[in-house]
């Protein structure tokens, strides 16, 4: 089984095949979470800053802004009035193994030099596990839920993670960029174990890198009677990390319309000469 596909808007005609979800968002039996009741369902994140991840409440944690260089997103300095920023990581966080502080350095340096940094979605490239989490504010996540496979859909490029319900992983996984992903249903969450992710994306958006030995469990669950979901996400890397770290998304609950098909890469010319990564090109098509 490989979970490095994408599929069309047509996968939002797989209704979810569970239960009818009660006020707290549960099914009637109480341990399966119903995050797509309907096919308007969608989930934002909570914050204008959701594109970065919260850090959990002790123990070590994701990279976040320097601190005499904080990062405000568009949607902040729209409401506030404050100049937009990029992100300028910080690198004294303990959990950088030297190798990766010595390369987002270099990151920083770009940026303080004037640079534009990479960010996977403005690029058109996947975002890979748990960056997914952390795609910018311009698109919903969308869940789609049945009793063999939950579909994780951020529409742009379709891009979709393929968590296979109740199964082991498979043996001599080839690396792709989304991984493998099982899971199980445990105490009203869903439980997902990604393993098997190449090394060509970023744990997040201050272009924090990883090893082939990434290994991440995200636990989704509903809060806030239903309107919040929320993803307490644990990281393991011992070829990028000196420890494992855990860190937290929130979204809350989008029901403004239905999904549909959005190509990132079509005419998204570069008028501005930036000096990032290019789009992804193919020369033959993948099927």
């Amino acid at each position: 089984m490989s979970a490095n596909h994408t599929v069309g808007a047509a996968s939002l005609s797989l209704v979810t095949l569970l239960c009818v979800a009660s006020a707290d968002g549960l099914s009637a039996a109480g341990a399966i979470p119903d995050f797509a009741p309907d096919n308007r369902t969608a989930w934002f994140p909570d914050r204008p800053a959701g594109d970065d991840f919260l850090p959990p409440e002790s123990g070590p944690g994701p990279v976040v802004a320097d601190s005499t260089h904080p990062y405000t997103p568009n949607d902040e300095g729209r409401n506030t009035g404050i100049q937009p920023t990029y992100r300028i990581a910080d690198l004294t966080n303990p959990i950088l193994k030297p190798w990766a502080a010595a390369q987002m350095k270099k990151a920083n340096d770009e940026v303080l030099a004037g640079g534009v940094p990479f960010v996977a979605r403005e690029r058109c490239w996947p975002a890979g596990v748990p960056g997914f989490d952390i795609m910018r504010r311009v698109a919903p996540v969308w869940v789609v839920q049945s009793p063999k496979e939950v579909l994780l859909i951020w529409p742009s490029d379709q891009q979709v993670r393929h968590v296979y319900l109740n199964v082991p992983h498979s043996r001599n996984l080839k690396p792709s960029w989304y991984g493998e992903s099982v899971g199980h249903y445990e105490a009203g969450e869903l439980v997902v174990d990604t393993v098997g992710l190449n090394d060509k994306s970023f744990i997040d958006n201050y272009r924090t890198p990883h090893t082939t030995q990434l290994h991440v469990v995200e636990r989704f669950s509903l809060i806030g009677g239903g309107k919040t979901l929320q993803v307490q996400i644990e990281v393991e890397d011992p070829g990028a990390f000196n420890t494992s770290w855990r860190a937290v998304q929130r979204f809350r609950r989008w029901t403004d319309g239905t999904m549909a098909p959005s190509a990132c890469a079509e005419n998204n010319f570069d008028y501005f000469t930036y000096r990032v990564e290019p789009i992804p090109q193919s020369a033959k098509a993948d099927f």
